[in-house]
């Protein structure tokens, strides 16, 4: 394979999110959670209710589901649980802060592993700076928040194999445009043997966010260029899936069978969108294959 494939893309909901992260897929709920980073808010959808949005403090970047209900985030000045109430109200409680290494920065992407630990990176939002500054954490609940990669612009694409033992991790500023793989110590939670796993300068896209699927496929947005890439554990090219706008920005499987792939997007500020008028919007792949259920995160 390797060219575009023609599977449809459907509009689930035209959101305009100025940039929306990091779907989490609810089997609890049968609904797919997602943020929107500059609007500071959380989302959730399903068929029957439709859209919600809680409005947090601070901007929200990466989350995952706290076992018990709850979910936790990485967000501008630390980890934090938020706990969605009704009446639009959002418990925002801090569990760990984070020291950046200049001002002007926030977390970005990230997720729960397949034990439960909360894992996420860190940015500064000015990325014409191009800045070496960002990091990556663990956080669980014994031990708190600590420092596990350091020296990237913009970390993006984390994702584990089904068995927990491999990470995925890209940098998708223009500069990289690199996916590693590492050994990840499922006991301890600790990434080593980094090496390339896709040299994505060679592909359509820079790669932003990213999910696996049962068959152990890594799937990742290639931003700037309309495209979900799914690429074998062997670093191979399988299939490119079109959505249409231009800033896919992290997909998750879901639905009740985890064989839907949503994709959420991004609405690009101060430029002509006649091209592309349903960018923000999050949309509805059936790849074929899919996805595992997310872990949830034990504080």
């Amino acid at each position: 394979m390797g060219a575009a494939m023609s599977v449809q893309a459907e509009l689930v909901l035209d959101a305009r999110n100025g940039t929306g992260e990091s779907p989490v897929w609810s089997v609890a709920e049968q609904s797919l959670y997602w943020v929107d980073i500059p609007a500071r808010q959380l989302c959730r959808w399903n068929a029957a209710a439709g859209l919600t949005t809680w409005t947090a403090p601070e901007m929200l970047a990466c989350i995952g589901a706290v076992a018990g209900g709850g979910w936790i985030v990485g967000a501008e000045s630390g980890v934090f649980r938020l706990d969605p109430q009704a009446g639009g109200k959002l418990g925002f409680t801090q569990l760990a802060p984070v020291s950046h290494a200049m001002p002007g920065m926030r977390f970005n992407d990230g997720r729960c592993d397949r034990q439960g630990r909360f894992l996420a990176g860190t940015m500064l939002m000015d990325m014409s700076a191009g800045a070496k500054v960002g990091n990556v954490y663990r956080y669980d609940g014994d031990a708190g928040l600590a420092t596990l990669l350091e020296g990237f612009i913009t970390p993006n694409g984390m994702a584990f194999s089904p068995d927990g033992k491999t990470m995925y991790l890209s940098d998708s500023h223009p500069l990289v445009q690199m996916i590693w793989a590492f050994d990840y110590e499922t006991a301890t939670g600790t990434p080593t043997n980094r090496r390339v796993f896709v040299d994505m300068n060679a592909f359509p896209g820079r790669p932003d966010g990213a999910a696996v699927d049962a068959e152990g496929c890594y799937w990742i947005c290639g931003n700037d260029a309309g495209l979900i890439h799914r690429f074998t554990p062997d670093g191979r090219l399988d299939r490119s899936l079109a959505v249409p706008v231009k800033k896919p920005a992290m997909c998750a499987f879901g639905g009740a069978g985890l064989d839907t792939l949503f994709v959420t997007s991004i609405r690009p500020g101060g430029i002509d969108l006649s091209d592309q008028p349903l960018a923000g919007g999050v949309f509805a792949l059936r790849p074929g294959v899919r996805g595992l259920p997310e872990a949830a995160c034990t504080l």
